[in-house]
């Protein structure tokens, strides 16, 4: 009788074949962000994340993640998020990568049970970056003085403004190695025997998704809808969920800068900026 009368309902009513939440991770991974531009991050994606495990229909959560990494605490709080709401809900994470999961895009998608790409998808990155600017002489060329005062010898380490020191270079290298370390481990925790048998794979060194594949760092090559069809058969439904709309309704995150900037005036065009540059440089260390 029910098989009747679904027959009779618009096709938007019917309950034929699975249904699939998708959740799209998109961008540099930041802490921050306003209401203006919002960055991605757990605070972004977590009401997302709640809605889509929350399907009880569901099976499944399909992740997309498209993101050249950023904040290594954010991704890790992005990844755990996603674990453990996976076990506290019982459904399998796949996650897909567009054009690129690189550093803490990819530490993102160690949270998935099986990662595709495409064959023209960058991953990997694993690896720890810091970087900055140094501006010693600058303060005397514009005849400005400053004045710091601290309690705590290491208290003004990298100064961008002090000579770049020795001992300042070793202090941020053993944090940088305890976090690779970290990274590491999560790797091979996550894809344990799948992981071919080289030390290249933890350099930092990034590849496209057929390489990538070979060394273990994925599942596979494929799209979502192919992927997913497959595994669910042919009648398989797709939900994209969405987060929470901004002031000037948009979705989040992915806000248009210019409008972003005209609306919050001289501050937030600056932080803006600020923004869209750190981003800028990210995507540009894979060439997009």
């Amino acid at each position: 009788m029910r098989s009747m009368i679904s027959r009779y309902l618009p096709k938007k009513f019917r309950k034929e074949g699975t249904l699939i939440p998708v959740v799209r991770m998109q961008g540099a991974i930041m802490t921050g962000g306003s209401q203006f531009r919002p960055a991605l991050n757990l605070a972004t994606v977590a009401p997302v994340l709640n809605k889509a495990f929350s399907l009880k229909q569901s099976p499944a959560v399909a992740i997309i993640v498209n993101s050249p990494g950023g904040s290594p605490v954010q991704s890790r709080l992005i990844y755990q998020r996603i674990r453990a709401l996976a076990e506290e809900k019982g459904k399998k994470v796949y996650i897909f990568v567009e054009d690129v999961a690189a550093s803490g895009g990819y530490m993102i998608a160690l949270a998935g049970d099986e990662i595709y790409a495409d064959e023209t998808s960058i991953v990997g990155s694993i690896g720890v970056v810091s970087g900055g600017f140094g501006f010693p002489e600058l303060l005397k060329k514009i005849g400005v003085e400053r004045r710091v005062y601290t309690a705590g010898e290491n208290k003004v380490i990298l100064d961008p403004f002090q000579p770049e020191k020795e001992s300042d270079i070793e202090i941020l290298k053993s944090l940088q190695l305890d976090i690779h370390q970290v990274f590491i481990d999560m790797v091979k925790a996550r894809r344990g025997a799948k992981l071919a048998d080289s030390e290249e794979i933890f350099s930092g060194l990034f590849w496209t998704g057929t390489k990538g594949k070979d060394l273990g760092l994925i599942d596979g090559l494929g799209h979502m809808r192919e992927v997913l069809k497959q595994a669910y058969g042919e009648k398989t439904r797709f939900e994209l969920i969405s987060g929470a709309r901004s002031m000037f309704g948009r979705r989040v995150p992915g806000v248009n800068v210019s409008t972003e900037m005209a609306a919050a005036g001289a501050d937030g065009a600056v932080q803006a900026l600020a923004q869209t540059a750190e981003e800028k440089a990210l995507w540009g260390r894979f060439g997009l």
